[in-house]
């Protein structure tokens, strides 16, 4: 035992600390509830010391491994520990049939969970529990019976083990156990080899056992939770009888608890929990409970060993040798859900145990005398020998250099083999706990040069023992002798040389020597030492006398408050300063630069929060933004401070070198300065952020595999369970340049206590950055692999692999470490597949970026190790490469001259933002054409056509106005109603709205602020509403500074007379229709205007032949100098595409857009004709990655793709397209959909922003590009316009085209004012009108808060209803939508809100009001009938869901439809609803015991809510949930309006004959089911004689269309809430969620 835990005993036993005592009683009066039921005994029979380590250790049979009998043990009373006594709940077996029927009553009893902030080490996390248990003693909860949970995230080190065995031997509390969740090699070695992670329990807070049949009891209590998963741990097959201290087998028993103390090891981090439990029904008050935990936590946090390595192993051998456990090897010790009901399919018939997990590796005690373990004492116990016993004095030397290595804590030894080091390796070999460097003598030491000089240059502790022949030998002849001695120079901390083993000298020398050795090892600084062994003859296990005098007397022996900061995190090498250096950025709040070293540079975003914390900003990719001298020059900062060495970047640290004088701290475990600046200094702007999403395009945007891809893509391999290598030169630099992080989709309980505190998970990731040598990193990579315990992914140059060939074999043999990934850059054509057959490794080519995507994910999770060979080239490398720092620069430059053009100060402190959005409105314009669009199919016989659009204008708190123009097309997929709606939806959310200072770059800064400021997916907004949002945001930006659109989007050109002699050029559009000659004619008079550009629309006629005719007939009148283009709109097959490509071949096309209806044939097209074609509708329907869908149109036959902000979705959305066409050498053209004035404008400035950065393509790829000729030609079909100022569009003789002016457009939008003459309608905000209607039912008065938006005379009247803790607000934006067509009501439900209910009985009256779903739904009825005469349409979500469909069916002649939004006609099962109804129960108990607040924490912590907590307004939604004025009313709705309580309304389906529209969540599984099987029960009885449900009454179908148009308003409208305000839990969570089940019930 430590002296540190003897001395805390001795403490006790003198009372100078208070012992930890029981406080419960030792009698209660009911002795059931307080019976054990989680035990396993053992013997703890003392036995004789013994002298020597290592002589075995005699145990007791395990008699009760036979099934047959049992084992008693001695009674044992001892007042200084506490006896295992627990509240005691049902489970977690059981037969459904035992819960049916009215002789038992269920009991489920709710957990509240409280998580606390992630605290930096263990003990801080032990102290926050300490405090909160502290407040609430000092504000208990109102309930005579609960569970409480606190739980804190702590570091993820392993401490488990280390902890368990720091606890006093005999006394404190019990029972105890430590769970080893090693899977794959359970074995006694892995406890000191790697740290193994386990969970350690302490004390009982709740106890679970199996009742024999004649004890069954009518009520029966089960464990319930909404915030968290509860574990249980304990023994299958296993009973125990407390009164005679005996345990045995018995099929269908169990015994399972739950600990009061308990620290769960993951992978993310480590959870620290406390549980508290009582029940004054079985004599556990709340204070006994209290007394209880504080007793548990005394002793928990009284009882902590050094975290070192080299006290680790030994204290751990030596606490479980004096355990004298009892080994059970066929036991397993289970691990499993606490909360079975809660995971239960109603429809199954048993409640079984579900998740258990199984170990073979456990140690529990129940008391100071009984415990069990398994696979803890094996090796120790079985394995045994004596110094006594050696063969001869070499043996005796090796054994106790080797037993003093593993004492303290080294217990992996590499050996190079040779019969000089034979001594060393067979004591290594024999030893119980090793599985150390030895090697022979001679050239093998030299060998060990480069290793030493890295882990000396990289502070790496190493013990080098090096065999060597005896010193007669040397300067002798002998061979392989050499002077070994000093051997490493100044590379090592500490040098011996021991003598040749003697019985002269005393054996302690040798382990002094050893200790001496280590600890310069382990001291500051760290790194190599070097011992010298000479050994003579015997080199084997020879016999030679030797005298045992010479074992005589060997035996067992802050920078908080500084404002202006960059925080650079170096090399770290442990998990827990990763998690520190995370905890301290967060507190911090500075700018975060990440080495690749560090662990947090290749980190895992947690699901719920956004790329870019608001608390913690990561500036990846600074070593490319400071190409850019303007970045370098425009930076600075007051303080850095550095965590860790050795940054990989030297653009970096050429950085904190130019910003001299500064703070500098820097942080590290070492005393050597690493400082080679001395000084410190640097503050990054946002603006650095741009540059990560450049690099990220032009990595994603070239399809060829090559090195910064690799480094790029390397995240996504990597979870909490893996590690990354990195090797040298230039593939550790590419890693620290391109390296990024990418989001995790586990979704452990670490993550789900983490999400809400820190931003994202470490990755851990080492390197060889000491001398930065090529030589051993496989070998190194091994090492790492061992030590880390994790799977580890290799990355290296195919020269350093060469170096290191011998690696592979060290590969081969692999022992107690998890299987690595080597992937290899090779760029020199080397052979490794021969060389992985040689050593029997496997070997997987990769060659292209899906196959190396593959290759990472397929031996993931896979058990063998690998080498994936990627085949790169090196000077395809080094061009992409030169490539990448251009484009890096000019993103720097580009986001620096951005910021620099704003009059506004932007700072880390202010969040980056410039304005807020005073309010934004939008009108309804109808403008004139003089011809139909090309587009429209309407009757071009008509003499007036129109285009209608809105006109939106966004109003910033300056004052500023921008405008932007909303203009859908219906072959589009979008009409006017659809955007005007969503419009509406707008006006009310963007609000108070503030605008990114990043927008105007256009490289996902518009995607992210949609989604994080507006709370809305971006794929659920119109892309013609997107596009006019951006336009009028960008407008406004530039108006508020004195700029302009173009200025915004290219501040770098700040002349504005530049403006002044620039013009677009412009492309004519020409509708074919007619014969040959008249189109001809129609073409050569746009070519006699100035046009040099015109495109033909074909495939207009029935035979592709005469649109060839017509395109050979104005080819051959315009002359071979126009660019003639056609467009054939998607309408022709293959094989009409093929007649027309071959008849024009000789037309000298520029492009023909979407020449055939299947894009997977336009390549085949390009192939098959010669002919050049252009992209348009194909990528309007792309949905997903644009990059990702692009690749497979790289080929050189399609050189165009046209693009149509209107139509794509923006400005932001062209530009990624543009810059990718530009890039892959192709055309990117700006298309009008006939836009306005405003938006042509607009559209004339982004064409030559596009221009610009094709003549940066040009410049970088040194070749020559023509202007592109942009389709604006739709100006000519205006015969009105928005605005009274012309368009500058006129021939330029200079440029011999027709072009836009530039200036004219920045002019038309400076100037810009609506002209009142084509607006036909104005929309802005609509109120809300708030009152209260009373209503009288049953002796109660309800007064229910009402919310209406809307006309008062309108018939239509919609009625929303919310769900569970939700209120009428809810539906306000969704309200104010579709305001236009009906007048729309929410309401706050009985017991929300602000409705209340009273009674109005007779006086003195007690009456308690109670709520039900019937209940509820007559006061609406009567609600309804004062609020209109008419019937009136339902929209339900969740319980309001419940309660819309049961008037539907109920009260059918005052509905006239309903909307059912993730609801249930209840629940068929009577058991099942049994269930449901305990369950909400006990929630509503526990809302009205611990209050609303605490009650939200724990229900919104639930697994239930998971993807809602990735919403950016998460923490708003939650506070809104705050506003309930009657939570014992709230808490009645919650029980009376439950699932369980509410009557079955299958068979009422059946009789439906009301319109029905359901919808549900595209990845809700169980709602999903629900609605198909609602769907069934409604058309089985009504299928016609096609079976499809389609004979249909033909005035029921009337009824059905009467409200067609308002449910699905209502539908699109859904589509772009947050549910409604993030209401719509399982509907609309987050961006994977949209409407997918709308099944339309036409009865």
């Amino acid at each position: 035992m430590l002296p540190a835990v003897i001395s805390f005993q001795k403490c006790l036993e003198t009372n100078i600390l208070p012992a930890p005592v029981s406080y419960r009683s030792k009698n209660p009066p009911i002795q059931a509830a307080m019976k054990p039921h989680i035990l396993l005994l053992t013997s703890n029979i003392p036995l004789p010391s013994l002298n020597l380590p290592f002589r075995k250790r005699k145990s007791l049979p395990l008699a009760f491994l036979n099934r047959n009998t049992s084992i008693h043990f001695p009674r044992f009373q001892n007042p200084k520990f506490k006896a295992f006594e627990a509240v005691r709940f049902d489970c977690p077996v059981t037969d459904v049939t035992e819960l049916e029927g009215e002789d038992c009553n269920l009991v489920l009893e709710t957990c509240i969970t409280r998580a606390l902030p992630p605290a930096l080490t263990l003990e801080r996390g032990i102290e926050s529990i300490k405090a909160a248990v502290v407040g609430l003693k000092s504000n208990p909860p109102c309930s005579s019976h609960g569970v409480f949970r606190f739980q804190v995230a702590v570091p993820p080190s392993p401490k488990a083990l280390n902890w368990f065995c720091s606890l006093p031997e005999s006394d404190g509390v019990f029972p105890r156990f430590f769970l080893s969740k090693e899977t794959e090699d359970a074995s006694f070695k892995n406890l000191y080899l790697h740290r193994t992670r386990g969970v350690f329990g302490l004390g009982s807070a709740i106890c679970f056992e199996a009742c024999a049949p004649e004890n069954q009891k009518r009520i029966r209590r089960y464990l319930s939770s909404d915030s968290a998963h509860i574990m249980t741990y304990g023994f299958m097959d296993i009973k125990f009888n407390k009164e005679s201290s005996s345990i045995k087998h018995e099929a269908g028993s169990f015994c399972f608890l739950i600990p009061e103390v308990e620290l769960d090891e993951q992978e993310e981090a480590s959870i620290l929990v406390v549980t508290l439990a009582w029940d004054e029904n079985f004599c556990w008050t709340f204070e006994q409970a209290i007394q209880s935990i504080e007793s548990s936590i005394y002793q928990a946090s009284c009882c902590f060993w050094p975290d070192t390595e080299s006290c680790y192993s030994k204290c751990i051998k030596s606490t479980l040798r004096n355990f004298n456990l009892m080994e059970g090897q066929t036991f397993q010790m289970a691990c499993t859900d606490a909360l079975f009901l809660d995971r239960r399919d109603y429809q199954a018939d048993t409640v079984e145990l579900r998740r258990t997990k199984f170990s073979t590796q456990f140690c529990f005690r129940l008391s100071p005398v009984v415990g069990v373990s398994s696979n803890m004492l094996d090796d120790a116990n079985e394995t045994s020998y004596s110094l006594q016993d050696q063969a001869n004095i070499n043996a005796v030397w090796a054994s106790l250099i080797v037993e003093e290595c593993s004492r303290l804590g080294i217990v992996y030894f590499c050996v190079a083999p040779g019969s000089r080091s034979s001594p060393l390796a067979i004591a290594a070999s024999t030893h119980p706990l090793t599985t150390f460097i030895i090697t022979s003598s001679g050239t093998a030491v030299s060998n060990l040069l480069p290793a030493v000089v890295e882990a000396s240059q990289d502070f790496v502790p190493l013990l080098l023992l090096t065999a060597d022949r005896p010193p007669e030998l040397l300067d002798a002849g002998a061979n392989q002798a050499i002077n070994q001695v000093n051997h490493f120079g100044s590379f090592v901390r500490f040098t011996f040389s021991l003598p040749a083993p003697t019985i002269i000298f005393p054996a302690r020398m040798v382990l002094t020597t050893i200790d001496s050795a280590v600890h310069w090892a382990t001291s500051l600084p760290f790194g190599p030492v070097h011992i010298n062994c000479p050994f003579g003859e015997p080199l084997d296990d020879s016999s030679d006398n030797w005298m045992l005098s010479c074992l005589k007397r060997i035996g067992y022996l802050d920078v908080q408050g500084l404002i202006q900061g960059l925080l650079l995190l170096g090399a770290i090498h442990t998990e827990d300063e990763i998690w520190a250096a995370l905890l301290l950025a967060k507190h911090l709040n500075w700018p975060v630069v990440a080495d690749i070293l560090s662990g947090l540079r290749l980190r895992k975003l947690l699901p719920s929060l956004p790329e870019i914390e608001e608390n913690v900003l990561f500036v990846d990719h600074l070593d490319h933004a400071l190409l850019s001298e303007g970045v370098g020059g425009w930076i600075h900062f007051d303080v850095i401070v550095q965590i860790g060495s050795r940054i990989t970047s030297k653009r970096v640290s050429q950085m904190v070198e130019d910003c001299f004088p500064c703070t500098y701290i820097l942080v590290d475990n070492h005393p050597c300065r690493h400082d080679p600046s001395h000084f410190v200094t640097h503050r990054v702007q946002c603006s650095i952020r741009r540059v990560a999403r450049d690099i990220s395009f032009q990595i994603n945007a070239e399809y060829s595999i090559t090195e910064p891809h690799v480094a790029h893509v390397i995240t996504e391999a990597l979870s909490a369970e893996s590690a990354l290598f990195v090797g040298n030169s230039m593939i550790i630099r590419d890693a620290d340049m391109y390296g990024r992080s990418c989001k995790t989709h586990a979704q452990s309980v670490a993550h789900m206590m983490l999400d809400s505190e820190l931003p994202c998970l470490s990755i851990r990731v080492a390197g060889n950055r000491g001398a930065s040598g090529i030589d051993g990193l496989l070998s190194t990579a091994i090492g790492f692999a061992v030590g880390c315990n994790k799977q580890v992914l290799c990355l290296v140059g195919d020269v350093s692999m060469l170096h290191d060939t011998n690696g592979l074999a060290i590969l081969t043999q692999r022992v107690s470490r998890k299987p690595m990934r080597i992937l290899v850059i090779n760029n020199h054509e080397s052979q490794f597949k021969k060389l992985c057959e040689a050593h029997g490794v496997r070997h997987l080519p990769v060659k292209t970026k899906v196959e190396l995507q593959e290759a990472l994910l397929k031996f993931e999770h896979e058990k063998t190790d690998c080498v994936i060979e990627v085949e790169s080239c090196i000077g395809a490398n080094s061009t992409f490469h030169s490539t990448l720092r251009k484009s890096a620069q000019q993103a720097a430059d580009h986001a620096l001259s951005i910021l620099s053009r704003l009059s506004v100060g932007v700072s880390i402190s202010d969040g980056l933002f410039l304005y807020k959005i005073h309010k934004m409105n939008f009108s309804l314009y109808r403008i004139q054409l003089c011809a139909p669009p090309t587009s429209s199919s309407a009757d071009h016989h008509h003499n007036e056509f129109h285009r209608e659009g809105y006109i939106l204008s966004v109003y910033l708190e300056d004052g500023s106005v921008g405008y932007g123009e909303v203009a859908p097309l219906e072959i589009h997929k979008e009409n006017l109603v659809d955007v005007e709606e969503q419009l509406l939806f707008l006006l009310h959310i963007i609000k108070g709205i503030k605008i990114d200072v990043s927008l105007p770059t256009l490289k996902g800064s518009f995607t992210s602020w949609i989604w994080s400021n507006l709370g809305i997916t971006e794929c659920s907004i119109f892309p013609s509403v997107r596009c006019g949002l951006e336009m009028a945001i960008l407008n406004a930006i530039a108006v508020s500074q004195g700029s302009s659109f173009i200025s915004m989007l290219q501040p770098q050109m700040i002349n504005e007379e530049i403006y002044e002699k620039s013009s677009v050029k412009i492309c004519a559009l020409v509708d074919s229709n007619g014969t040959p000659n008249e189109v001809a004619y129609i073409a050569s008079s746009l070519v006699e205007e100035g046009f040099t550009a015109i495109k033909l629309k074909v495939a207009r006629r029935a035979d592709p032949i005469q649109d060839a005719a017509v395109i050979c007939k104005v080819r051959n009148e315009v002359g071979p100098c126009v660019e003639l283009r056609v467009d054939a709109n998607r309408k022709w097959t293959y094989e009409e595409a093929i007649q027309f490509g071959f008849r024009v071949k000789d037309c000298d096309l520029q492009y023909i857009e979407e020449p055939v209806e299947n894009v997977d044939d336009i390549v085949k097209f390009c192939e098959e004709t010669g002919l050049p074609a252009a992209l348009d509708e194909t990528i309007d329907n792309f949905q997903e990655s644009h990059l990702n869908m692009l690749a497979k149109y790289t080929h050189p036959g399609i050189v165009a793709v046209v693009i149509k902000p209107s139509v794509i979705g923006g400005f932001e959305k062209a530009a990624l397209i543009a810059r990718w066409a530009q890039k892959h050498g192709k055309m990117a053209v700006v298309s009008a959909a006939f836009e306005s004035g405003l938006g042509l404008s607009t559209y004339i400035l982004f064409s030559y922003y596009l221009e610009q950065l094709n003549v940066v393509y040009t410049v970088m790829n040194r070749e020559i590009r023509p202007s592109t000729a942009h389709g604006l030609g739709t100006y000519k079909w205006l015969k009105q316009d928005v605005t009274a100022i012309p368009l500058g569009i006129h021939y330029d003789p200079c440029k011999g085209f027709m072009g836009a002016s530039v200036a004219g457009a920045i002019q038309l939008l400076k100037n810009f004012k609506v002209n009142n003459n084509v607006i036909h309608k104005t929309f802005n905000e609509e109120q809300v009108h708030r009152y209260h209607l009373t209503v009288n039912s049953k002796n109660f008065s309800y007064s229910i808060k009402v919310h209406e938006v809307g006309q008062e005379s309108n018939d239509n009247v919609v009625i929303f209803l919310h769900g569970f803790l939700g209120t009428g607000e809810d539906w306000i934006p969704i309200m104010k939508a579709i305001s236009r067509s009906a007048k729309c009501i929410s309401i706050d439900l009985p017991g929300h809100g602000g409705s209340k209910i009273q009674n109005h009985g007779c006086k003195g009256a007690q009456e308690e009001a109670t709520l039900s779903i019937e209940i509820v739904a007559d006061v609406l009825y009567e609600l309804i009938q004062v609020i209109t005469p008419f019937k009136v349409t339902l929209v339900g979500y969740s319980m309001g869901a419940r309660i819309a469909l049961h008037m539907a069916l109920r009260l059918s002649h005052k509905i006239d439809g309903a909307v059912i939004i993730s609801g249930s006609p209840g629940l068929k099962d009577t058991t099942a609803r049994k269930i449901r109804q305990a369950k909400d129960d006990s929630r509503a108990d526990s809302l009205v015991a611990y209050g609303l607040e605490l009650f939200l924490d724990s229900w919104y912590a639930g697994e239930l809510w998971k993807s809602l907590r990735s919403h950016p307004h998460f923490k708003e939604i939650v506070a809104s949930r705050i506003v309930h004025e009657d939570v014992q009313s709230l808490a009645k709705a919650l029980s009376g309006l439950s699932t369980g309580s509410q009557m079955s309304l299958w068979e009422d389906l059946k009789r439906c004959d009301l319109p029905l529209l359901l919808i549900v969540g595209e990845k809700d599984v169980k709602f999903k089911s629900i609605a198909q099987k609602m769907f069934n029960e409604v058309v089985q009885d009504r299928k016609g004689e096609d079976g499809k449900g389609n004979n249909i009454c033909e005035c029921h179908e009337k009824i059905f269309d009467q409200r067609k148009e308002f449910l699905r308003s209502t539908v699109k409208q859904c589509d772009a809430l947050p549910g409604p305000d993030a209401c719509f839990k399982d509907i609309l969570k987050t961006t994977e969620m949209s409407v997918a089940v709308r099944v339309q019930l036409k009865i």
